[in-house]
């Protein structure tokens, strides 16, 4: 099974049952929790403070492509 971009509820995860780390405590605050599901690590990230809201969903290269671009300083301007 190949899944290109799937949801939270194609891989099966409960959200209320993973462990979420947050960034911070400010309102711009991110949660992320890395999940096992499908034969693959998962990495997901949601608003702090909205444990019922949107979950994006990223596969490990996503996701350290996503750190190298922050160690980078690719963000720095993002508003």
């Amino acid at each position: 099974m190949s899944l290109a971009k799937p949801t939270v509820g194609e891989l099966g995860v409960d959200v209320d049952r993973a462990s979420w780390l947050r960034s911070g405590d400010g309102a711009d605050a991110i949660e992320v929790a890395f999940v096992q599901a499908v034969g693959q690590r998962w990495v997901l990230t949601r608003v702090a403070g909205q444990p019922h809201g949107r979950v994006l969903v990223y596969n490990e290269r996503e996701w350290e492509a996503f750190l190298d671009g922050a160690k980078d300083g690719e963000f720095d301007d993002a508003q």
